[in-house]
């Protein structure tokens, strides 16, 4: 199973904002489609962590834009695991215009593991942990 998930579409024209390009919003949608996909090919969806009682929350976004993505561009989302402690897993991303490799934008999210009954954060289990591949660097 892969370390770095590629996760590509198309800019949407609901994304466009009064700029012409795409909105700040639809980078951070698709950094969390991004994530999502990479759960599921890695053997844990939305459905696995949900029967556990548990969830990943988010703690902090991060995303620095580098150049607008405009209208029908196609985008690669890149992410991988960047780093995973007791109760949070850190989580990179890259985002480039496809075919030519542009970078766009780049950005982190920091997931905190959940427990859904108490709401408290707890350890992340091992089978979840080693489902992930920590990649440090960039692609």
């Amino acid at each position: 199973m892969p370390a770095v998930f590629e996760y590509r579409r198309r800019v949407l024209a609901d994304e466009i904002d009064e700029l012409g390009h795409a909105n700040n919003q639809a980078y951070l949608a698709w950094m969390i489609e991004a994530a999502v996909g990479h759960s599921a090919a890695q053997g844990w969806p939305t459905e696995r962590y949900l029967a556990l009682g548990s969830a990943w929350v988010v703690r902090r976004h991060e995303i620095e834009y580098l150049r607008p993505a405009m209208p029908e561009d196609e985008i690669m989302v890149r992410t991988w695991v960047s780093a995973i402690a007791r109760v949070t897993s850190e989580r990179s991303y890259e985002i480039r215009r496809h075919p030519d490799g542009v970078l766009l934008a780049k950005g982190k999210t920091v997931w905190a593991w959940m427990d859904r009954k108490s709401g408290r954060p707890g350890r992340i289990p091992v089978d979840v942990a080693v489902a992930f591949a920590v990649t440090a660097g960039k692609f």
